[in-house]
């Protein structure tokens, strides 16, 4: 059960609470109340079914960034083996909002790549609340550098409020990492898989964002400004955040069907945070499948493909 609930899932809770006192009720009383449980569980299930099929477009931004929701480090333990991480940039320090190291994924040797949140305030004040410093992207570069080097595919988990947006990150150069980036990943010779896991902001996502197939869960969000940015521009007012989010059109159906994300991935009944196990498990399939794809490209065809994509989004005119 989460620890969080959101205010659209408050009627699923009240429900789960009172289908939890029947059985105490008829474990203390040595009373059969199978029928009536049986009966809640049954009106349970289509109505976490009706709730989650609903959803507008800021219930499945918030669901995005519930902090109960499986994060990098969640899936790597479930879908990986002898993930050995590597760290620092070898110029400033160690970014610990970046995940990054070498990793088995079944049959596959790989690189994996992701942004890390933490779930309290020490661990958030660690991870610097997901948010990456310049550091953070170069580490991640230097990653995919030696998955270019020793011919294995990058995995990248995106999940991140935007880069940091500090005054040392400024110094330090952040557009500009940020932009080294996306020359660098539109280029690599060799596999990219991208993933997202749950919230994509801004070039804090795009940094390590460009690859050859993105893939995206049904509750997660990816566009180049948070909602409630957006809603503090357009309308001056950052609580009309679920205006604009209907506005940007930022959800996952929004971005397979503009053709941004090339998979839509549909998340286990009453979204990730409900059965993590559950999602991990559909999440490494699809990877699977994508990585069996991508491999038996050749190199120089793929990296053609990626450019011709990333081309090949948006629209412009000439006078």
């Amino acid at each position: 059960m989460a620890k969080l609930t959101l205010d659209f899932e408050k009627p699923i809770l009240d429900l789960e609470k009172k289908i939890d006192e029947m059985r105490e009720l008829a474990r203390v009383n040595s009373v059969d109340l199978n029928d009536e449980i049986q009966k809640l569980e049954d009106k349970l299930s289509k109505l976490v079914k009706k709730t989650y099929s609903n959803l507008n477009r800021w219930q499945r931004v918030q669901l995005a960034r519930h902090p109960d929701r499986p994060y990098t480090l969640d899936y790597l333990e479930k879908i990986s083996s002898d993930f050995i991480e590597i760290h620092g940039d070898r110029h400033f320090a160690d970014d610990k909002s970046i995940i990054a190291g070498f990793a088995t994924v079944e049959k596959y040797k790989v690189v994996i790549i992701g942004q890390q949140k933490g779930r309290n305030i020490k661990e958030n004040l660690y991870r610097n609340f997901g948010s990456p410093h310049p550091e953070g992207y170069r580490k991640a570069l230097r990653a995919m550098k030696l998955a270019e080097k020793f011919h294995k595919p990058v995995i990248s988990f995106i999940d991140t409020q935007g880069a940091f947006p500090g005054i040392g990150a400024e110094e330090r150069g952040q557009a500009e990492a940020i932009a080294r980036n996306l020359f660098e990943m539109s280029r690599l010779r060799t596999p990219i898989l991208i993933c997202v896991i749950g919230e994509g902001a801004s070039g804090g996502a795009l940094g390590i964002g460009v690859g050859d197939r993105t893939i995206v869960l049904e509750n997660t969000w990816y566009s180049v400004i948070s909602p409630e940015g957006c809603a503090s521009i357009l309308y001056r007012d950052a609580g009309k955040a679920s205006l604009a989010a209907e506005s940007m059109r930022v959800t996952a159906n929004d971005l397979f069907e503009l053709g941004v994300a090339d998979e839509l991935i549909p998340e286990p009944e009453g979204s990730a945070h409900r059965n993590p196990d559950a999602m991990a498990a559909v999440l490494k399939e699809h990877i699977l499948k994508n990585l069996a794809e991508l491999v038996s490209i050749p190199i120089e065809e793929l990296v053609r493909q990626r450019i011709e994509k990333y081309s090949k989004m948006g629209s412009w005119s000439e006078e």
